[in-house]
């Protein structure tokens, strides 16, 4: 087998899991596809058409891209390529680089309010189309960096979940990519030959804390192997008795008992988790 056909069977499970474990796909969906033009999201597309031919269910893909306004942003080049490959696409405009740079103050990094100005417009984009679900194409590195920068600058403990409710309810958030390595997708998108967009057309460098928190991880990785796969792990193997949010105790602090040594957890009873709904970091 060669590489090309490996790392997309690879990937591909990785997809099939993620849509297993979290229920991404549900039958008669109409998928909007939010393709930036970068690897992860063209990976995302190429997976999820794969996927759909061979599912058991039936559910419908429409690629969409927002062109932003950023100057020469090569909106042709990826039409054409949705064209060639036969994908039900649109292509949406709306200039939010003008709003950024009225916004922000020269040399500040613009990636966080351009992120979520383009949220909102294929958020709402979503429901005029009739979509019932929105594929983003983080994938388990960004879960992984989302987690270490919650929990170093934010206080809480929160990453990109695989399925997300929005707070106004319109919308179903979905990553398929949830399970990918990052090194994985790269080299797919590579052998490939997608036609990549860079991220950097508004001259913004990538927010600087996210740039930190990968080195960190890189780092810790010549080291520890496997500290990858033991944070996912992590985020999928909550014990809730044992951190201090106060919130899932059903009595006040002071009226908890005190736990013998020795003891595995805290016999008191515990609430529901409040549900995390809104986009990671």
């Amino acid at each position: 087998m060669d590489e090309l056909n490996k790392l997309e069977k690879s990937l591909l499970k990785h997809v099939g899991k993620a849509v297993h474990d979290f229920s991404l796909i549900e039958p008669n969906d109409r998928i909007m596809v939010a393709i930036s033009g970068g690897k992860d999201s063209y990976t995302m597309l190429h997976l999820l058409r794969l996927l759909q031919r061979r599912a058991p269910i039936k559910f419908e893909l429409i690629a969409v891209n927002l062109d932003q306004g950023h100057p020469g942003f090569p909106a042709a080049m990826l039409e054409g390529w949705l064209k060639d490959n036969e994908y039900q696409y649109r292509l949406l405009k709306e200039d939010t680089y003008s709003v950024v740079l009225e916004k922000l103050k020269p040399g500040v990094t613009q990636c966080s309010l351009c992120s979520r100005l383009r949220r909102g417009i294929l958020y709402t984009a979503a429901v005029e189309m009739g979509c019932t679900k929105i594929a983003l194409g983080h994938h388990r590195d960004d879960m992984i960096h989302t987690l270490l920068l919650n929990q170093f600058f934010a206080g809480k403990t929160a990453t990109m979940p695989p399925r997300l409710k929005s707070d106004d309810g319109r919308n179903t958030i979905i990553r398929p990519l949830a399970y990918a390595a990052e090194p994985e997708i790269a080299r797919f998108a590579e052998l490939m030959k997608f036609p990549i967009i860079p991220c950097d057309l508004c001259g913004s460098q990538e927010n600087l804390q996210r740039k930190r928190v990968k080195r960190l991880v890189d780092d810790l990785a010549k080291e520890i192997p496997m500290v990858r796969n033991s944070l996912m792990s992590a985020m999928g193997n909550i014990h809730p008795s044992h951190l201090l949010d106060q919130k899932l105790w059903s009595l006040p602090t002071e009226a908890l008992p005190a736990a013998a040594e020795g003891d595995k957890a805290s016999p008191v009873r515990l609430v529901s988790l409040e549900t995390e709904k809104t986009d990671a970091a």
